[in-house]
């Protein structure tokens, strides 16, 4: 008989791929660790954002840096795609905190699929920051008791730090001559989209591809059958959208990507492509939240500084960074700054038009729901 491994045992394997020269103990005395209770966070070492010198001591892999002394610690948890923005916008605000206060901030990052990332945060990753896909998973964090409600109020724009919308990405000199939604349904058309199970953008794609037609003159039926007709043309089903990026251009899979269009900016900047992209004029607004994980920073005595980070990234300078990156900023003077380097969509809807994501989520991606259906009928 085999036996699948816990989340928390998956959680120790998530950590030794984040900090790969740790080294944990086996899976026979982790499960003992597990089963005693002993902390998670004791397992993982301390690590400083590339702006700080910090070569991590004993002590300090197995005990928290003291938050009111020369260092202050935070770990954020992200969703893949925002790796980049977060690698230019980190070491200003290391910077900004060390004129500031005097003190040093050491970041930890971790970055991955936002349904992964949620379930690591509420097994037990010690995020002080949660930066997730969409707000769904961020209610997922606070139902746990991680963070208090109201959490939408803390900051400006309820809390969503960026836009994107849904973007198609083709192969050189677009051969199947993909330009709208309704092309992705063509017989011949093969689509990599990541899987909604497990990817916040995957959800997103999906959501873009129902309202295509549902917030467009269409109805439930209309839209239903559709997105069957698409889904039948999809080759592979990635976990987030950083292997969906890697599955269509290192691997040469399908013909076209449904993407973050931030991504496929992204892509285009660092080389991996040369060709154009699609934004469909009918579109949803990707919006994107960040929230303090208040049982977390109240544990760590961090909460001035990741509160003081959070505000950072609704700042002109952070979201510049966020812009040259390919997210629309929500800052209105950046968005102004950049409003020519996006194309223009005229008809812009967002989840609450669906429903909110409660009623997404158990219409479209509980076990048993929309997608599930779909997916057993191809």
């Amino acid at each position: 008989m085999t036996h699948k491994p816990s989340h928390k045992l998956q959680l120790l394997n998530t950590v030794q791929q984040l900090f790969p020269s740790l080294k944990l103990p086996s899976v026979k005395t982790s499960s003992l660790l597990l089963a005693t209770g002993l902390g998670f966070s004791t397992l993982i070492p301390v690590y400083a954002a590339n702006t700080v010198s910090q070569t991590p001591s004993s002590h300090q892999k197995t005990q928290l840096i003291s938050q009111n002394g020369k260092k202050v610690e935070i770990t954020l948890v992200s969703y893949a795609v925002t790796k980049a923005a977060y690698g230019k916008i980190i070491p200003q605000f290391v910077a900004k905190w060390k004129r500031e206060k005097g003190q040093d901030v050491i970041f930890r990052e971790s970055y991955g699929g936002s349904g992964s990332q949620t379930r690591a945060v509420i097994d037990g990753l010690e995020a002080d920051v949660v930066a997730l896909a969409l707000a769904l998973d961020t209610k997922k964090i606070e139902q746990a008791g991680l963070i208090q409600p109201g959490w939408e109020r803390e900051n400006p724009n309820n809390s969503i730090v960026t836009h994107s919308v849904v973007a198609l990405e083709t192969r050189a000199g677009n051969p199947k001559k993909i330009k709208t939604w309704s092309d992705l349904a063509k017989p011949g058309v093969k689509i990599v989209t990541a899987n909604p199970k497990t990817s916040g953008g995957a959800r997103w794609n999906f959501l873009a591809l129902w309202g295509a037609i549902a917030k467009n003159g269409g109805n439930e039926t209309q839209a239903r059958n559709f997105v069957t007709q698409v889904f039948k043309n999809v080759v592979v089903l990635p976990k987030d959208a950083r292997e969906s990026s890697d599955a269509f251009y290192k691997k040469g899979q399908g013909d076209v990507l449904l993407n973050y269009e931030n991504e496929l900016i992204l892509a285009a900047q660092q080389g991996k492509t040369d060709t154009s992209y699609e934004v469909p004029s009918t579109n949803i607004s990707i919006d994107a939240p960040v929230a303090v994980v208040d049982k977390n920073v109240d544990k760590h005595g961090n909460r001035a500084v990741a509160e003081a980070f959070v505000k950072f990234l609704f700042a002109p300078e952070a979201q510049r960074e966020f812009a040259k990156v390919g997210f629309r900023p929500v800052n209105s003077t950046v968005a102004k700054e950049v409003q020519n380097k996006f194309p223009k969509i005229s008809r812009l809807y967002t989840v609450g038009d669906l429903g909110g994501w409660n009623s997404v989520q158990k219409k479209f991606f509980d076990d048993g729901a929309v997608f599930d259906q779909i997916q057993s009928g191809r």
